[in-house]
């Protein structure tokens, strides 16, 4: 399947080949939720999406890898060695890393805009030393850059049947939507990297603060405050959804169905929270095997009824007709 993507998206150099092979490796051993959603994508441009999620998992498993004996210095000092190489590579088109070349390839073909990367580096920066966040409107300014200006990156490789910056708020919004997820789901470890990712305000008014967190962790027991809190917390992020989803029907029709998936698994995620009792501080909420299947089925379909439609492409341009060799092949890739 990697070679017919990479085929697909004219992406003929072997080392080129071997950085997005790599990123989606990355992809698919860490984002599941994110490879899944990509099979739905037309097969030219999965290999973009792999390239912009492998690079933030390379920055972020600096910052954030449990596993990783390094020092703050020491991850810092990658971090910046990151930047910097990430910097050249945009502004030369050339790089040796892997994860750099492929995001260098694909920030030219779909023309993204450098400074989403630059502000997304600072906010892995700010990992290092920011452990709190006194209110929400404090950590939407991290949100920026470490969710925000994903969702903005993606949005040229989705495509739009709408001017883009109109679209872009909705894309915005879902990229801060899945990060308030995954710090919903994630309480837990994040408390054993020493963050607090929910707003200090929001905890507080449910009479909630980092001792009671770190308490909770450690014993394993429950509090009825802590439960009001993570229930607040899925209240904000279920907003943020809602102002999100005008977006989806602004995307490429090919696109929708992807983007759909993700928008629905990640709601899910929320839902199984829930239904697990708010027991993220000591196992992570999963959505069961058998939806993720159910909506894998339903994006499939989507898939092959956009696909016959014919054209539709953003900006009015006609889409190349499919073949019945193209909708059958990915038919069993969605299988």
């Amino acid at each position: 399947m990697t070679r017919r993507e990479l085929d697909a998206a004219g992406i003929h150099d072997p080392a080129l080949r071997a950085a997005y092979t790599f990123c989606r490796r990355l992809n698919a051993r860490h984002g599941r939720t994110y490879f899944l959603a990509a099979r739905f994508l037309p097969v030219e441009r999965r290999s973009a999406v792999h390239a912009l999620y492998g690079f933030a998992r390379w920055a972020d498993d600096i910052v954030d890898d449990l596993e990783s004996s390094a020092s703050r210095a020491e991850r810092d000092t990658a971090l910046r060695g990151l930047r910097e190489r990430m910097d050249t590579g945009l502004r030369t088109g050339r790089s040796e890393e892997p994860v750099i070349r492929a995001l260098v390839d694909t920030a030219a073909r779909y023309g993204i805009d450098h400074a989403y990367f630059a502000d997304f580096m600072e906010s892995m920066a700010s990992d290092l030393d920011v452990t709190e966040y006194a209110t929400y409107e404090d950590l939407a300014r991290y949100m920026h850059g470490s969710a925000a200006v994903v969702g903005l990156q993606m949005l040229p490789v989705l495509g739009t049947v709408v001017p883009r910056a109109e679209a872009a708020p909705h894309a915005a919004a879902l990229g801060v939507a899945f990060q308030l997820t995954n710090f919903l789901r994630d309480v837990g470890e994040d408390l054993d990297r020493g963050r607090v990712y929910l707003p200090l305000d929001l905890l507080a008014a449910h009479g909630v603060d980092g001792d009671l967190l770190a308490w909770s962790r450690r014993t394993g027991r429950d509090d009825p405050r802590i439960r009001a809190a993570l229930r607040a917390g899925i209240a904000l992020t279920r907003d943020v959804y809602r102002e999100a989803e005008p977006g989806l029907a602004m995307l490429d029709p090919v696109a929708r169905p992807c983007m759909r998936t993700a928008f629905t698994l990640y709601q899910d995620i929320l839902g199984a929270i829930e239904s697990d009792g708010f027991q993220v501080l000591h196992r992570r909420a999963v959505v069961p095997r058998r939806r993720r299947a159910a909506l894998a089925l339903a994006a499939a379909t989507g898939v092959v009824r956009a696909r016959r439609a014919g054209p539709g492409r953003p900006d009015g341009t006609a889409r190349r007709p499919w073949s019945t060799a193209v909708v059958a092949a990915e038919r069993k890739t969605a299988g």
